[in-house]
């Protein structure tokens, strides 16, 4: 699929497995953006970046003022909420491995929000291994990952407020089964890249910055 080229800013959240009443916002912390917006900030002059999520265009702004960087959007959320209108959830994992279209080693950073959360064991490894393909040395990750599943939660739409804060906003998808990931599965889907910071939050979500030494 083709990606619109964009750029981005982001705002911290971490959301809980709770859905939330249709339009309820909220505006939450967060400690893993401000470093991941230091690690692309070392990379070379105009950045690649992946966003995971939907289009939104006061991140897009953001990230293309404070870092200059280009933004390819991947709505994996779009893709999920398609599988599971079509009933075949299962083939996801598949598609997600033939899905990017990105050079070995071409990417600096990638936005993955919570999409871990609503993947099954096959489809986190097919991910993950398409990310480590992609993303360059001294490149940079940044994951939310639940610590309490749910057997249905809302998608989360994550808006940038500033350095150290997102907005939490409401998303029309379906949404879907939350899991757990251990840290262990999380190192292990990640084979080549290492745990540089790792924060665990009121809301129950851990953010994690996974990196890729220079």
């Amino acid at each position: 699929m083709l990606s619109d080229l964009l750029r981005w800013k982001r705002q911290p959240d971490g959301s809980g497995n709770a859905p939330r009443p249709k339009g309820e916002e909220s505006v939450l912390p967060t400690k893993a953006l401000p470093k991941f917006l230091a690690a692309i900030g070392q990379q070379p002059d105009s950045p690649l970046l992946l966003d995971l999520g939907p289009v939104i265009g006061s991140n897009v702004e953001f990230f293309g003022e404070r870092l200059g960087c280009k933004l390819f959007i991947e709505d994996l959320f779009a893709d999920y909420d398609r599988h599971v209108r079509a009933s075949t959830l299962p083939e996801l994992s598949g598609a997600i491995a033939s899905r990017f279209r990105h050079d070995d080693q071409s990417v600096d950073g990638v936005l993955c929000w919570d999409f871990f959360d609503f993947l099954d064991k096959t489809a986190v490894q097919a991910l993950a291994h398409q990310i480590v393909r992609m993303l360059r040395p001294g490149g940079a990750v940044m994951g939310f990952f639940t610590t309490t599943a749910a057997d249905r939660a809302p998608f989360t739409k994550y808006e940038v407020v500033d350095d150290a804060s997102l907005r939490h906003r409401h998303h029309a998808g379906a949404g879907g089964r939350k899991h757990v990931l251990a840290n262990r599965d999380i190192i292990n889907a990640f084979e080549g890249l290492i745990v540089a910071e790792s924060f665990l939050l009121k809301n129950n979500t851990r953010e994690i910055l996974l990196r890729r030494k220079a």
